[in-house]
């Protein structure tokens, strides 16, 4: 059986008098990516957030590898690319990344290592306040990588970016769980899921699934997972 990296048990989260998930459960496996979807306002971020330990929860459980999220021992072992681009953007993109490397205390080839995964190896010198925004999420996700971390937790990754960096993106992501890592990608988009071992799909801070592709198509009888994310919609899961 394979081992859980995440588990989460009656989770409750309410944010602005607002219960965004409540009482959600599900367990993500270690050494595969696994997809997060559903519509924008489906909790997607929130989840991400409660999983990486930054988001105040109003009960429930969310363990990382046993412990709790957000726990000091996990800080090494997770890789955070946030929504929104987290990097200075006075600053060069090499410039944010040895900075980076250094507070991980990772060594100076990591950087050269990182640029060329996120193809940015031409944009190094530039200013990141100068780069589109797909420019700038790929500085962040190169950010999340320098830590070689066994869970890397991606909100909305591929957002901007061109069909030849989205494909090269997923396969790096593949690469990387081939070698243990544990991948949550969120993405708001259903042709991505079926680049990703599993999916857990959420509307409205609910579980409608969680199950691989080809399952949710037998389930449902639909080809296309966006019909079949529809079929559940209004089967009501």
């Amino acid at each position: 059986m394979s081992e859980t990296a995440i588990r989460i048990d009656a989770l409750r989260v309410v944010r602005g008098g607002t219960v965004v998930l409540p009482g959600l459960a599900c367990e993500i496996e270690t050494g595969a990516v696994t997809g997060l979807l559903g519509p924008s306002g489906s909790g997607k971020s929130t989840l991400i957030r409660a999983i990486v330990g930054v988001q105040r929860i109003a009960g429930g459980v969310v363990e990382v590898f046993g412990r709790p999220a957000g726990s000091a021992e996990l800080r090494p072992r997770v890789g955070y690319m946030t929504q929104a681009p987290s990097v200075y953007a006075d600053l060069t993109v090499r410039e944010n990344l040895a900075f980076f490397a250094r507070v991980l205390d990772r060594p100076r080839d990591a950087v050269g290592r990182v640029l060329a995964h996120v193809s940015l190896e031409g944009h190094a010198a530039r200013v990141v306040s100068t780069l589109s925004g797909g420019e700038r999420a790929r500085v962040s996700l190169a950010a999340a990588l320098l830590g070689d971390p066994d869970l890397l937790v991606l909100d909305e990754p591929t957002v901007g970016l061109d069909p030849v960096l989205r494909r090269d993106l997923w396969q790096l992501f593949h690469e990387l769980a081939g070698r243990g890592a544990t991948l949550l990608v969120s993405s708001h988009v259903m042709d991505e899921a079926d680049r990703c071992h599993s999916l857990v799909l959420l509307r409205e801070g609910r579980l409608l699934a969680h199950a691989t592709a080809d399952d949710l198509r037998a389930r449902t009888g639909e080809e296309s997972l966006d019909a079949a994310f529809l079929r559940l919609v209004d089967e009501g899961g």
